[in-house]
């Protein structure tokens, strides 16, 4: 097995998770088995108990791990599920160590950092890459270099590479920041974090260097002197229109990123597979379309600090973006924070062709999402409701149709009269014991759609693509199989659910449930059939979308935005 370890220096938000994308992607298409992994220096032992407005999105894989919004980004660009192994993080390996040590399986030994938790880091990333029978295994290191919590993790890859000098490649992606000031761009900083790399006894093999605008020759061949690296393993990698640019950023320069990297592990370099589909899809990303439509996204994690960040959210306006991509329009999205709704009233849902109510939790913010949904009710704008979104949808209907004025969610009001969302019945005896880590409804599970319905009709539209993720049961025990086209899996994340007790009041009130779970006990999806597109889904669709493969409900969606233009 070969690997790629991918480190950052700088800052963080450099890109190195798309860079890792692009180059799985790259090395994919020339008919290598390829496997990306992230490791998370928190000791957090997954990414589900982290703030959004910090970490940003929490990605859920098919078999329920989660995850660093990363792994969003590799499998929208290797067109693959990965697995819960392809998740490392601080927490997992020191966990790991202590239960080893603690059942004797060290055999009396001093458990220590260096071998005992290097060789956990090795283990982890060597498992990666068995799990998914990949050749090469490229693994991106969160943080920057230099960080204290990250040293052992970069020890554990110099280890490594010292066993198998043949076999991995230290690939350093740092940004070279520019000075207004100065009219230039400064290598000053890219040095330094290769010089610390080089503290850690590591010489990068391969220099990628970020910056907002085009990099000279002259800054190329000062890198490449100052950082001991060849000028022809030095890439530039500037601002993109995309970031689905980016791996044909890398296959253009004259070495070529991926032919350098196998050429560095001893590997045939093969000619490219899937470049052209790829290149025709960003094609269509990059066209500036005659067709708008203004986008409303309603939710709570915008806000951190003096600053709106969508990190949180990022899957959903991916998969807005690819849909808008195939149908030939140009998004134009707008963060509106629902606290200021509660405040400010919905006078600023004005003007807009669609609205999006995506995940959230707790009862901050939920009266100004509702008021948000009301408003996209009845002036009869298109509505998506994604996970949180739907269960919000279900209590404005419950307020305002069936008229039961004081309806909540047990997760906001424990003593509501009318709680048309409550918690499942499982999650209720994970909360009393505080067991909140890896515990709620995680993962892809089985859908029966209702036929006729809006939902089913768009899985039928669009879903038969290839590859197509939402029929892919990897992961899953599940032995259920499809009826008629109807039974499909997507991703949850949540503990509460419709409450079926209310179930016949919202139906016989004109809301259709769309989807459940095959034995009919669970409620997964409901929409207004008298409505233009009002659609709610206690799934994730927007997990599984991807730019060559766009979600059919992100399709149906923009097409009714499109619709409600005319």
């Amino acid at each position: 097995m070969k690997y790629i370890f991918v480190s950052g220096g700088v800052v963080s938000g450099l890109g190195k998770g798309v860079t890792v994308a692009s180059l799985s992607f790259l090395l994919q298409s020339r008919g290598f088995k390829v496997t990306p992994a992230k490791v998370d220096m928190y000791f957090n032992v997954d990414a589900g108990t982290l703030r959004p407005q910090e970490h940003g999105e929490v990605f859920v894989t098919h078999d329920g791990m989660e995850t660093d919004e990363d792994l969003g980004h590799y499998e929208r660009f290797i067109h693959r599920n990965l697995y819960k192994e392809n998740y490392i993080t601080a927490g997992q390996i020191y966990q790991e160590v202590i239960r080893r040590e603690r059942a004797f399986e060290y055999g009396g030994e001093t458990v220590d950092v260096i071998p005992h938790v290097t060789d956990e880091i090795i283990r982890r990333i060597e498992l990666a890459g068995r799990v998914n029978d990949a050749e090469i295994v490229i693994v991106e290191f969160g943080g920057t270099a230099g960080e204290y919590k990250n040293g052992i993790f970069f020890e554990a890859s110099r280890i490594l590479k010292l066993k198998h000098p043949r076999d991995v490649v230290q690939l350093h992606v740092t940004y070279l920041p520019y000075l207004a000031n100065v009219g230039e761009l400064k290598s000053k900083p890219a040095q330094t974090s290769v010089h610390i790399l080089n503290g850690m006894g590591i010489q990068p093999d391969i220099l990628v260097a970020r910056s907002e605008i085009k990099i000279d020759k002259k800054r190329m061949d000062k890198l490449a002197l100052f950082c001991n690296i060849s000028v022809d393993r030095v890439f530039a990698a500037p601002d993109l229109n995309t970031i689905y640019e980016v791996p044909l950023l890398f296959h253009k320069q004259d070495h070529h990123l991926a032919s350098t990297c196998l050429k560095l592990l001893g590997l045939p370099t093969r000619s490219h597979k899937k470049i052209s589909e790829w290149r025709e899809m960003t094609r269509r990303a990059t066209k500036k379309w005659n067709k708008k439509v203004r986008i409303a996204m309603v939710g709570k994690y915008f806000v951190t600090g003096d600053y709106d960040l969508v990190d949180s959210y990022v899957s959903v306006v991916e998969a807005i973006r690819h849909a808008s991509w195939r149908e030939g329009v140009t998004p134009e999205l707008t963060w509106i924070d629902a606290e200021k709704v509660e405040r400010s009233g919905t006078k600023q849902l004005e003007g807009f062709d669609g609205i999006v109510v995506p995940q959230g939790w707790g009862s901050r913010g939920t009266e100004g999402k509702i008021a948000a949904i009301q408003f996209a009710r009845e002036n009869k704008i298109p509505y998506l409701g994604l996970c949180f979104g739907m269960q919000m949808a279900v209590i404005e209907f419950a307020r305002h149709v069936l008229k039961l004025k004081k309806a909540n969610t047990t997760e906001a009001d424990p003593a509501t009269a009318y709680p048309v969302i409550h918690i499942m019945p499982k999650q209720k005896e994970y909360l009393a014991k505080q067991q909140y880590g890896g515990t709620i409804r995680l993962g892809a599970w089985p859908c029966s759609l209702t036929p006729g319905s809006r939902l089913s009709n768009l899985y039928k539209e669009y879903g038969n693509d290839k590859a197509v993720p939402w029929n892919q049961p990897d992961g899953l025990k599940s032995k259920i199989k499809s009826k008629n086209g109807n039974l499909i899996f997507e991703r949850h994340r949540h503990r509460y659910e419709f409450n079926n007790e209310y179930k016949e009041k919202f139906i016989k009130a004109g809301m259709k449930i769309s989807g459940t779970s095959p034995d009919g006990k669970l409620v997964e999806a409901i929409e207004i059939p008298s409505h233009p597109f009002f659609v709610g889904t206690q799934f994730h669709p927007e997990y599984v979308s991807r730019p060559l493969t766009p979600h059919p409900v992100f399709l149906g969606f923009v097409k009714a935005t499109l619709a409600s233009k005319a």
